[in-house]
Order: structure tokens, then C-alpha cells, then sequence
């Protein structure tokens, strides 16, 4: 039996219930920083240090490897509910303490899936699945900002959590009936002291660089466009609207073209994509058109890179493949919360160009590492 369109939804439908729960919360980090009463660089503190929560898919390296994917998704839509619960308190604890449960559950997710994919599904025709499973990233923001903001409006950002809580056990359901499906290669025997290689090494490296450049931006985005560009709440979820669906066109070309014309050489041009789209951003000043357009170009590059990324990661060590994902996970979220606390402060004392410089770093670093990594490919083949 191979993995079908059907399985694919399935998972999809379970990321896109997770992201929905978590991608409006940046783009509405003004309205909360008034609920909570509590400053901006706060609130972008507390993103920060959720996100470092993905370091514990470390924990689970070796379920991964051993074939507990879908038990460990179920879970973690269970725990997303519970999260929402504990988020709906009414306290600045309260809503980080949820938060924290929300992102743990999303990497865990994110994780069960890509490995069960990369098990299951030859890696020249991978980009085109873990392509269509991510265009749940962009779904969560194209449909789950408005569809947010409307909640917000009519009932109150605690009803926001409650819809989060029904998707998350809703899509517990066909998750948990998921067909089990053999796996390509058997990783229960790989010693559990194994060493990462220097190809997943680099590989991980390339997408927490990518990682990096993206969400060091993103997280201060509805900020920037409300204080500099004067867009109200309803037009920051229209933008976010706006914004997803370039992500979903994006995430959409990943799985298109990168199986197709390869994924390190798309991946190349989607972090130069990054980098031009942050020089049209530092030159917009007021102008909302020009800030738009580059931020149009900034999330193309980033979500076609870190989606093409991810099946870059899950070929980077066949042997050990949950333990090469459940690592690049805790690697990546650690810079990204990094990247989330550092660019509350980077705004605060010098605007935009803060975020988007630590941004432009990364994506230069980012292309560095894919020209080792393919240097490093070649001396494998020719070995």
C-alpha cells in the first residue's frame, strides 16, 4: 500500500487545525498587548520563548524512529485543546502558559508528520507531499487571521481560544483512524548514540538559518505595519489574508517545481528571494504599497525555502531519519524564538531596520550553508 492524497489531507488537516491556533496571535500582538496590559517587547518575548518549546522533540527522537508518528500527533492535538483552556484563564501567565502548550504540540506535530512522510514516500517525489502538507502553514494564516479577527470582533479574543480548541480535537478524530502504511527502510535497530552526520548537520543548518530569517521579521510585522503604516486591526487581518495567500502559492510551487528542477538549487533562490524582498521593505518609509510589495517578495523566498527545506532535512540521514527531523525541529525553534525575543527589542530601539538586518544575516548564512551543502554532496557521490 502506498501513501495516497488521502493520508496526505489527513495529516494536512491536523497541521492546518495546529497553525490556525497559532499564526494570528503576531499579526494581533497590539490588541493583546492591550488585553494583557502588558508592552509589546513583552508579548514578542513571550511568542519567543514558546517557540523555544519545540526543544522538546528531542524527547521523542527515537519514538519517531521506532513508528509512533500518528500516536504522537493525536496527542498533540489533545494537549492543543487543553492549551486553549488553560489560554482562556484571562491572566498574562494564563495566556503564556497556553501558548507554551500550543507551540509544544506544534512541533510535535509538525515532526510526526514529516517523518511519516519520509518514511513512507520516495524522496524524488517528497517535495511535492511535504509541499502540500505545509500549505497548511499558509492556510492557517490565510483563512485563520480573518476567521480570527471576525471571532474577535463579535465575541472577544477568549472566543478565539474555544475555536481553537474545537478544530484540535475535531482533527484528533480522522488522525487517530490514519491507515498504517510500511515504512521504506527500518530504523529500529540504529544505535541510539548515532551521530548526526555532516550533511544532516548542514542540512539542519540550512533550514534554522532560513527559519531564522523568516519569523525574525514576521513576528513584528502586524507592529510595523500598525505604528509606521498606520493600518487599523481589520486591515491587519485583511494583510494577513493577503499574506497567506502568497505563502500558499508558495508552498504550492515548492511541491510544483522543487522535485522537478531540485531542492537545494530552488531553495538557493528562494533565500536570495528573502533578502531582496527585506532591501524593498528598509526603502517603503511610509509608502503601504512598497512596504507590501516587499513583504510579498520577503514571504515567497522564506515559505518557498523552508518548506523545500524540510524535505531537504528528511533525506539528510536515512538511518536516523526521526532523529535527523526531531532534531532540526529543536534547532530550528530555538533560533526562531531567538529571532522572536531578539526582534521586539531590535523594533523598539531601531524600527524595521532592526529585525530585518538580524533577518538579512540569516538569509546570507543561509546560502553559504546550501553551497557546503552541495559541495558536500558531491564529494559523497563521487566517494
Amino acid at each position: 500500500m502506498t501513501v495516497g492524497y488521502r493520508q496526505l489531507l489527513t495529516l494536512t488537516g491536523a497541521k492546518l487545525s495546529s497553525n490556525i491556533s497559532l499564526r494570528w496571535v503576531p499579526f494581533f500582538l497590539v490588541a493583546l498587548s492591550e488585553v494583557f496590559d502588558a508592552s509589546v517587547a513583552v508579548m514578542a518575548t513571550i511568542i519567543g520563548v514558546s517557540e523555544m518549546a519545540g526543544l522538546t522533540t528531542l524527547f521523542v527522537r527515537k519514538r519517531l524512529d521506532s513508528g509512533g508518528e500518528r500516536q504522537l500527533i493525536v496527542m498533540s492535538l489533545v494537549v492543543s485543546a487543553a492549551a486553549a483552556g488553560v489560554a482562556l484563564s484571562g491572566s498574562l501567565v494564563g495566556f503564556s502558559l497556553g501558548f507554551l502548550l500550543l507551540m509544544i504540540a506544534n512541533a510535535h506535530i509538525t515532526v510526526g508528520a514529516h517523518t511519516w512522510l519520509g518514511s513512507r514516500v520516495p524522496y524524488e517525489r517528497r517535495g511535492r507531499f511535504i509541499g502540500i502538507f505545509e500549505t497548511s502553514w499558509a492556510l492557517g494564516l490565510l483563512v485563520g487571521a480573518p476567521l480570527m479577527a471576525l471571532v474577535i470582533s463579535l465575541f472577544g479574543w477568549r472566543a478565539a481560544f474555544v475555536v481553537v480548541a474545537v478544530l484540535s480535537l475535531v482533527a484528533a478524530l480522522p488522525t487517530f483512524a490514519l491507515s498504517e502504511i510500511p515504512r521504506q527502510e527500518s530504523t529500529a535497530g540504529t544505535p541510539a548514540t548515532l551521530a548526526l552526520t555532516k550533511i544532516a548537520r548542514l542540512s539542519i543548518g540550512v533550514s534554522a538559518t532560513i527559519a531564522l530569517a523568516g519569523l525574525t521579521t514576521i513576528v513584528i510585522v502586524g507592529t510595523w505595519l500598525s505604528d509606521q503604516l498606520g493600518v487599523s486591526t481589520g486591515g491587519i487581518g485583511l494583510v494577513a489574508m493577503a499574506f497567506g495567500f502568497v505563502e500558499l502559492v508558495s508552498a504550492a510551487s515548492s511541491a510544483a517545481f522543487s522535485d522537478r528542477l531540485g531542492k537545494r538549487r530552488t531553495m538557493i533562490w528562494a533565500a536570495s528571494s528573502v533578502l531582496l524582498g527585506l532591501v524593498i521593505v528598509n526603502g517603503a518609509g511610509t509608502s503601504l504599497m512598497v512596504g507590501v510589495i516587499g513583504l510579498a517578495v520577503f514571504f515567497y523566498g522564506f515559505e518557498y525555502g523552508i518548506v523545500t527545506s524540510f524535505s531537504i532535512v528528511s533525506e539528510s540521514m536515512p538511518e536516523a531519519r526521526g532523529r535527523a527531523i526531531a532534531t532540526n525541529s529543536a534547532v530550528g525553534t530555538m533560533v526562531r524564538g531567538a529571532g522572536a525575543i531578539t526582534s521586539g527589542i531590535l523594533y523598539e530601539n531601531f524600527g524595521i531596520a532592526g529585525p530585518t538586518a538580524l533577518s538579512g544575516a540569516a538569509g546570507a548564512t543561509c546560502l553559504v550553508l546550501l553551497g557546503l551543502l552541495g559541495r558536500e554532496r558531491e564529494k559523497e557521490s563521487g566517494a
